[in-house]
């Protein structure tokens, strides 16, 4: 947890602010959080009794909506943006998983010729015979 002259900062997740701190953070008037909220485009944590608490993350995606809509941009083409940078953050997620597997069963197939050929000790993959030429060799992976 970082720290700042008035304590320490909260996680950006923490649902902590109440709704006149969010607002009074983003600029916008508090019935329009509530209009954001009941639109999907903010979804605020919740105390147990009802009341909304923001994270940092929330008043962050606030101040987004807010320079969209101040830039000209309606709610839903604001809504389709927030979906696609949403997307675009998974798909990237999913791309640097990927290149992390890829990676992995590259080294396993690198210890595995090195094995094969007496340069390393052998691992629990099988031997592989070298492919003929314009052949490629295919690694299955259990478990996906």
């Amino acid at each position: 947890m970082a720290s700042s002259p008035f304590g320490p900062t909260p996680p950006v997740d923490a649902a902590v602010y109440v709704i006149s701190v969010a607002a009074q953070l983003t600029g916008l008037h508090p019935q329009t959080l509530r209009t954001y909220e009941r639109m999907g485009l903010i979804t605020p944590g919740r105390t147990g009794g009802g009341g909304r608490r923001y994270s940092l993350r929330d008043i962050e995606l606030l101040r987004e909506i807010s320079e969209l809509t101040a830039s000209g941009i309606g709610i839903e083409g604001v809504r389709r943006i927030l979906d696609l940078e949403h997307r675009a953050a998974a798909l990237a997620a999913r791309n640097q998983e990927l290149v992390a597997e890829l990676e992995a069963t590259r080294e396993a197939l690198r210890q595995a010729t090195q094995a094969r050929r007496g340069e390393a000790p052998a691992n629990r993959l099988p031997v592989l015979a070298d492919p003929p030429v314009g052949q490629a060799i295919v690694v299955w992976r259990r478990g996906h």
